[in-house]
C-alpha cells in the first residue's frame, strides 16, 4: 500500500515528466480510480476508455497539483470522477450493451447470413472456408459470424489480440483471393 506521503513524492516525479513515477503512480491507484467511474458510467468500455483519459489529463496536469490543497487521491480521483460525469452526460447512441435483452428477441425472418449460404454464393464461401485451416476458419466464423471480439477469441486461442487481428486479416485475404472470378 503506497502511503499519502508516498503518493506525493510520486506526482512531484510525475509533474517532472517521470515515465517511472506516473507507472508506479497508475499501478498504486488505478484499481480505485476504475471504481469510481465504472460505478458512474456502469459500463466496463466506457470506464476504461474514461479511466485511460483521465490519466493522460493526470500526466499532463501533474505540476498544478499543490499537497497543500489536499492528498493526491482525492486530487486524481476528483480528475477522473468529473472526466466520468462529462462522459454519462454526453448524448451517445444507446449500445446492446446497455440494453442485453435485444438478444434474446426470437424472430421468424431468415438471417442474412442464411439466405446467402442457400445460393450459389454461399456454396463458393462454403468452399473457400473448407481451404482455411480448421483452427482460422472457426476463428472468422467466430468472428464474422457470431460476434466475437478480437479479445475474446485472443482468449479464447491463448493468444495476443494482434496475433488474432493478424490470422483474421489474413484469412480474409485467402478467402478474397479464393472468391475473386
Amino acid at each position: 500500500m503506497t502511503t499519502p506521503q508516498q503518493l506525493v513524492i510520486l506526482m512531484q516525479r510525475v509533474a517532472r515528466q517521470d515515465r517511472a513515477a506516473f507507472a508506479e503512480l497508475y499501478a498504486a491507484t488505478s484499481s480505485k480510480l476504475f471504481g469510481v467511474v465504472l460505478r458512474i458510467l456502469r459500463r466496463r468500455d466506457l470506464a476504461d476508455e474514461v479511466l485511460q483519459e483521465a490519466y493522460v489529463k493526470i500526466w499532463e496536469r501533474a505540476a498544478d497539483y499543490r499537497p497543500e490543497t489536499g492528498a493526491v487521491i482525492t486530487w486524481i480521483t476528483t480528475i477522473a470522477r468529473n472526466r466520468a460525469l462529462d462522459e454519462a452526460r454526453r448524448k451517445r447512441p444507446d449500445s446492446v450493451e446497455d440494453h442485453p435483452e435485444i438478444l434474446n428477441i426470437a424472430t421468424d425472418a431468415e438471417s442474412a447470413l442464411a439466405a446467402v449460404m442457400r445460393g450459389e454464393d454461399g456454396q463458393r464461401l462454403t468452399d473457400c472456408l473448407k481451404r482455411l485451416e480448421p483452427a482460422r476458419r472457426d476463428m472468422v466464423l467466430l468472428a464474422y459470424c457470431e460476434g466475437l471480439s478480437r479479445e475474446e477469441l485472443a482468449e479464447k486461442y491463448g493468444q495476443p489480440v494482434n496475433t488474432i487481428k493478424t490470422w483474421l486479416r489474413r484469412s480474409l485475404i485467402q478467402l478474397k483471393g479464393c472468391l475473386a472470378p
